[in-house]
């Protein structure tokens, strides 16, 4: 059975999520907006519940969150909706070169239609200039979108910082926490953040279910509806609730917010181990920074691999080359090139994430599966042939 090494492009739900989101596939199957009847009382119940344990995981008002598919169609609403709503006030967003293809994507669309984008880039480590990003805001800045913690490499960016900096010229900011929620201590009014995006698969909850935060003072946050018909979730998002999955998406968020430090210090180490034993292995390097990152997340080039043919070696070992949602792509990272690696870096670069339930026997067996496989393949590698002869190793 291979060992699972990519929770950062989907985790498996929880038990103790699945045994209560299980009662509402059955006898507890109502509508939450049915509300003249016991059966849609006991799943607005619910939600409420879950609406709830999510606030007191990211520190706001459970009013304040809007239930949505995911992070992908959070992003969408917030991005494209507050850029509606706030047309009159300006027409410039402010995003990061790094940021997931769900940001990217949609600001590409917005500048179609008439917006003005700046993309930030980035340093080695995958972290912005402060000081360019205070210079790129301007009178007509609506909104700045900078994710909280990077897909591929864990980057975490400088949130507090950089909200004083939105804040002091009156723009909203916006940030696609993904991979942070649930893995990072994350608390939207000491960030200064006004609009948060979140996913439940990515900790430990089920697929096609999310939510956004949106701050209703200082700034009051009001994107205007990319879907119609209804008027759910205070009007912001129309169409039946999915029930089982908010209360899974509750659940792990209670899961998540008595369990975050402790997971994060026992898979920091377990991320060490795994570093300890592969950057021994001559031509391999970390991409991205040593400390301000994920600690599940170890983004490694494998120099004179492709990434590639390195997984097909082992398939004993489930990871990725990157983002989840770019996997069919046969170009280099996107991110990974915004850090200034050349492209043959950017080819060898694997992305290793571990979970809740990876165990320090998985990262033992892992890493010796790497080192065999990566052996095997530069022995069929006349350029790693001549590096060897060169350097004497």
């Amino acid at each position: 059975m291979a060992i699972y090494l990519d929770y950062n492009a989907t985790t498996p739900v929880d038990p103790r999520v699945m045994e209560e989101m299980l009662p509402f596939f059955g006898e507890m199957y109502g509508n939450a907006a049915s509300r003249t009847h016991a059966f849609g009382w006991q799943a607005e119940e619910a939600v409420k519940t879950a609406r709830k344990r999510i606030a007191e995981l990211i520190g706001c008002r459970p009013e304040e969150i809007v239930f949505t598919s995911g992070a992908t169609e959070s992003i969408n609403l917030a991005l494209k909706g507050i850029a509606d709503a706030y047309a009159a006030q300006g027409n410039h967003i402010i995003t990061v070169a790094t940021e997931h293809k769900a940001v990217l994507d949609t600001c590409a669309h917005l500048e179609k239609i008439g917006k003005r984008v700046t993309y930030l880039p980035v340093d080695a480590q995958g972290q912005i200039d402060l000081a360019e990003l205070e210079a790129a805001l301007t009178a007509s800045t609506i909104l700045v979108a900078i994710m909280m913690a990077n897909n591929e490499t864990g980057t975490v960016h400088p949130m507090t910082e950089i909200a004083e900096i939105v804040y002091r010229h009156g723009a909203i900011l916006m940030s696609d926490a993904t991979q942070a929620v649930g893995k990072l201590p994350v608390r939207v009014d000491d960030l200064g953040i006004d609009a948060l995006a979140f996913s439940a698969h990515k900790m430990y909850g089920p697929k096609g279910v999310g939510g956004l935060y949106l701050r209703r003072r200082h700034p009051r946050v009001r994107p205007l509806p990319q879907l119609h018909g209804g008027g759910h979730e205070l009007g912001f998002r129309s169409g039946t609730l999915n029930v089982p999955g908010i209360v899974g998406l509750g659940k792990a968020a209670e899961i998540a917010r008595t369990e975050i430090e402790p997971e994060a210090k026992r898979q920091a180490a377990l991320r060490d181990q795994l570093e300890h034993a592969l950057l021994h292995v001559p031509g391999v390097s970390v991409n991205g920074p040593p400390d301000n990152r994920l600690p599940n997340v170890s983004n490694l080039s494998i120099r004179y691999v492709e990434a590639d043919a390195l997984i097909m070696a082992m398939r004993e070992v489930a990871v990725s080359t990157g983002s989840a949602c770019t996997s069919a792509s046969i170009e280099p990272s996107h991110v990974l090139r915004a850090m200034g690696l050349p492209d043959d870096d950017a080819y060898a670069s694997i992305r290793f994430s571990l979970g809740r339930f990876t165990t320090a026997e998985d990262i033992e067996i892992a890493t010796q599966h790497v080192i065999h496989a990566i052996d095997r393949l530069r022995k069929l590698n006349p350029e790693w042939q001549n590096f060897v002869a060169q350097n004497g190793i």
